[in-house]
């Protein structure tokens, strides 16, 4: 199964839906793969600066892990395929059209965006009430 392409299909199927957890980017400058597994990160990411895990605050806060701000994780139920265009562009133009940032993550099938806390209600609600053609 590889996922819908078609960019209004896509749009008219977003479903997206609020996780529970609030969540922090941390990095590790000289981390790699597999380093910290026991804290069931939500992803990884190797850079060339070092490893960003994407985790629960409460299991951050636990391990005394530094991080710049908490964000709330939007997880839309649409499949959508990793060949798809123009999602990513969509949703963050308008998000940004209402000052409020998102880091998007892919997953195979489906897409996160991680926004900040106090900007939760109002991106879920303008996910929710989407108007696209």
């Amino acid at each position: 199964m590889s996922g819908e392409t078609n960019l209004k299909t896509i749009l008219n199927s977003l479903s997206p839906v609020l996780l529970e957890d609030r969540f922090v980017f941390c990095t590790f400058p000289r981390g790699s793969y597999g380093d910290f597994a026991e804290t069931c990160p939500k992803a990884y990411i190797m850079e060339n600066e070092g490893l960003t895990l994407v985790l629960d605050k409460t299991v951050a806060d636990s391990h005394g892990f530094d991080y710049n701000g908490e964000f709330s994780c939007i997880s839309l139920q649409v499949h959508s395929s990793l060949h798809s265009v123009g999602l990513t562009a969509t949703l963050s133009g308008v998000l940004a059209a209402h000052q409020i940032s998102v880091n998007m993550i892919a997953g195979y099938h489906h897409d996160h965006l991680f926004v900040p806390v106090a900007k939760t209600t109002e991106a879920l609600d303008l996910l929710l009430n989407l108007d696209h053609p």
